[in-house]
């Protein structure tokens, strides 16, 4: 039959049209069975009837002719009003090539959980009937063929007539997927009224949707198609039980909510140890005088004279600046109204001795504390609330989005638009993977937890404050808490993102995945700078400034990284200028200035007469070595997505800022370990802690369960199990990883330092 409308018309009836049917008239003379001549020609788009028997059949001729470069198909309808299962009519069609045959009542194949192996193709597409056993609720369809082309369909359809099993129309009714390799489907015996389904597997006649290439043959006869034969293997099995998404969602808790019992038992200890010391009378001891014994090896072998040009030492601290004696107040809160942001540089000399201070060879804590404490503090607070504001603009729309996406998915049927692991895709409600969200919640937990440890530590530094404790106002690293605030809610933040994003990921959200690790990562090393550098850290909108135009980089190299050379070009330009003028500034302590264009050309005479021809030695040698291999560091990746161009521009991105991170804090703690300072039991444990746990993350990582830079097909090809509790997969267990690993990493900045907390600050030195 061809015409469209009557094939929906005739698929109305019970089966398929009639061919035997006992009780109507005889057919006409010209369609009797001559023996001579046992075949009659028949004609398209006629119904036919008639009688068959053990020793009759009935025999009909079709004849047509496919033209070159014309695929044409033939669909027979056959109906009959008997239901003897045990005398069935068997319908055979002969063809040029090929013989078909079945059965009428047609019996259906029921599937089990026994794989069953059998072959379809363009021509003949196959369908097989599943119910529901009466003890299971949801059951996962799992399909594995050995080749991956000719490219295929798999489609649930809900039983009713007709059976879309074309390729034109497999897309109608019901859930399906392309294939390749494998496919997976997850299904719940409460979407199906009847509690049974149709599994239809469609071979199309080109490759194109599954990532092959198109191509159509315009010479010859389309007798290429009969070879699209593909072998496949269907196993349906029964999906978990409610009580492993009991257990799963109670073991993520007991794990998070362990760090919690953790924490609290550090701080009893913490808090035993403090009242035996302040029983002993031990607490704070030194040597009499209010200055703690340091050995320093950069203060020593400072040389005779090396600080011409440099105020005095006594004079640039901030234990003097700050003292009762001189009329302020350095104990108010942070939270007064009367603090302005233009109010910084009091200091009527601040401006002159800037340049003097800062440039000096070997600085100290001291020389770059110098503004008044209750400024700075505000001033690192706006870190704190403006990520707030940028974290609900940011998660509002795209919450918006992904729940659209879910409803298109859940609507259409069409589980191509997103990039799961089916094979360990667990649904929940109106969620398709709901373990991938689940698995998000360690960041939220621990992100929450971060902001509880840096607001009692933000508690006690206040109270010590209002007791005028000169171990809070002249020893020890200044403590300025918003940055860590900041930290916490943006690792709070990645969670709730992450988990957006893996409600449908696909190519179009990937950046809801990476945006905050982009904030998370810059974040920490402003903090690992202004912990040495407290006057002259960038103010918050800048940075935010920054991580904005940053995250439009990333944009940009998603929609035109892939084959844009003149992207790359551009881009590698800007990240090398980038990297020179931020080394510049970190260089000279930030009092490089352009004042003019000359300026460059002066630099290089200076440079090829210092460096060059004298040989001289940099005046700051430990910042020039880490700037060097910095730059090294840069450059290299610019050169890297210059010739290799990545696809996932997003990840390309996002190492440059975690590799910059990892190189700064590899520098701090060498340059602490030189400076004689020590890395208490703590952060010793912490840092031990960040390393195992990253490696273990990075691990489960790199295991690469879906990837949108392909077809949909070829993404399932990666599928895998799960491999916890039959619950998470492995990038699950990545999220627990991670999280837990930046949780330890923001730790290791928090207490780095905490064995200077007894050290004056014009004996810590600046590096």
């Amino acid at each position: 039959m061809r015409g469209c409308t009557r094939l929906a018309l005739l698929c109305a009836l019970p089966w398929l049209l009639p061919l035997v049917a006992p009780g109507r008239p005889a057919p006409p003379a010209a369609l009797r069975r001559d023996p001579r001549n046992p075949a009659r020609g028949a004609e398209f788009d006629r119904i036919y009837s008639g009688v068959v028997s053990l020793p009759t059949e009935n025999i009909y001729s079709f004849n047509y002719t496919s033209q070159p470069g014309q695929v044409t198909a033939v669909r027979v309808y056959v109906n009959s009003s008997s239901e003897n299962l045990d005398y069935p009519v068997l319908v055979v069609v002969r063809q040029q090539k090929e013989v078909l045959s079945w059965q009428v009542p047609l019996l259906f194949q029921g599937l089990t959980n026994v794989a069953f192996h059998f072959t379809a193709s363009p021509s003949q597409p196959q369908y097989f009937l599943y119910k529901f056993p009466e003890d299971v609720d949801s059951v996962i369809i799992k399909v594995v063929s050995t080749l991956a082309y000719p490219c295929s369909v798999v489609s649930v359809q809900n039983i009713m007539c007709p059976v879309y099993d074309l390729d034109h129309n497999v897309e109608f009714n019901g859930v399906y997927q392309s294939m390749t390799k494998k496919a997976a489907i997850t299904l719940q015996k409460k979407d199906f009224p009847g509690e049974q389904f149709f599994v239809v597997f469609v071979i199309k006649p080109e490759d194109y949707a599954c990532g092959g290439s198109f191509f159509i043959q315009e010479k010859e006869n389309q007798t290429w198609n009969l070879q699209r034969a593909k072998n496949l293997q269907v196993t349906i099995v029964p999906s978990i039980k409610g009580s492993v998404y009991v257990k799963s969602i109670l073991l993520s808790l007991v794990i998070f909510f362990s760090f919690y019992l953790g924490c609290l038992f550090v701080a009893f200890i913490h808090y035993i140890r403090f009242r035996r010391k302040s029983t002993d009378g031990s607490f704070g001891s030194n040597d009499g005088s209010g200055n703690m014994s340091v050995s320093n090896p950069i203060a020593a072998s400072t040389p005779e004279g090396s600080n011409y040009g440099a105020i005095d030492e006594s004079s640039s601290s901030p234990g003097r600046q700050m003292s009762s004696s001189d009329g302020r107040q350095p104990c108010q809160s942070d939270t007064d109204s009367s603090v302005e942001e233009s109010d910084f540089d009091t200091m009527p000399d601040i401006e002159s001795d800037k340049n003097i201070i800062r440039t000096k060879m070997f600085l100290y804590l001291s020389d770059l504390s110098r503004k008044d404490r209750r400024i700075v503090s505000k001033k690192y607070k706006i870190y704190f609330w403006n990520i707030i504001t940028i974290a609900v603009f940011y998660a509002l729309p795209v919450i918006q989005l992904v729940i659209t996406y879910q409803t298109v998915v859940n609507v259409t049927g069409n589980q191509d638009i997103c990039y799961y692991n089916f094979l360990c895709a667990h649904p929940l409600g109106v969620l398709s993977a709901f373990n991938n969200i689940l698995s998000n919640l360690g960041h939220v937990l621990l992100g929450c937890l971060f902001l509880l440890i840096v607001l009692h530590r933000d508690i006690v530094h206040r109270r010590a404050l209002e007791a005028k404790d000169i171990f809070a106002t002249e020893y020890g690293i200044p403590k300025h808490f918003g940055l860590f605030y900041a930290m916490g809610i943006a690792l709070m933040m990645e969670g709730v993102l992450s988990a957006c994003y893996h409600v449908c990921p696909n190519y179009s959200n990937f950046q809801f995945d990476t945006s905050f690790m982009y904030m998370i990562a810059g974040l920490c090393m402003l903090k690992l700078y202004q912990t040495r550098h407290p006057d002259i850290n960038a103010s918050a909108y800048a940075a935010y400034a920054s991580f904005a135009l940053v995250i439009t980089l990333t944009v940009l190299g998603v929609v035109f990284g892939k084959n844009g050379m003149w992207f790359w070009l551009t881009f590698s330009a800007v990240h090398i200028l980038a990297s020179l003028a931020l080394s510049t500034q970190i260089y000279y302590m930030g009092r490089f200035k352009i004042a003019d264009w000359k300026m460059f050309r002066r630099a290089a005479v200076v440079f090829y007469t210092d460096c060059i021809q004298q040989r001289s030695r940099p005046l700051y040698m430990d910042r020039m070595v880490l700037l060097i291999v910095g730059n090294l560091v840069n450059w290299s990746f610019a050169l890297f997505g210059l010739i290799y161009r990545p696809r996932d521009f997003a990840s390309y991105m996002l190492g440059i800022f975690i590799c910059n991170l990892l190189l700064y804090l590899a520098f701090y703690i060498i340059m602490k370990l030189r400076s004689s300072e020590k890395i208490l039991l703590i952060p010793s444990f912490c840092i031990v802690a960040t390393a195992v746990v990253w490696a273990a993350a990075l691990y489960f990582f790199f295991q690469n369960l879906s990837s949108w830079e392909g077809t949909p097909a070829e993404s399932r090809e990666k599928n895998r199990e799960c491999i916890l509790l039959d619950f998470f997969d492995d990038h699950d267990v990545w999220h627990f990883l991670s999280a837990t690993a930046l949780f330890f990493s923001f730790l290791v900045l928090l207490t780095l330092d905490d064995d200077l907390d007894l050290v004056r600050r014009d004996q810590i030195p600046v590096f």
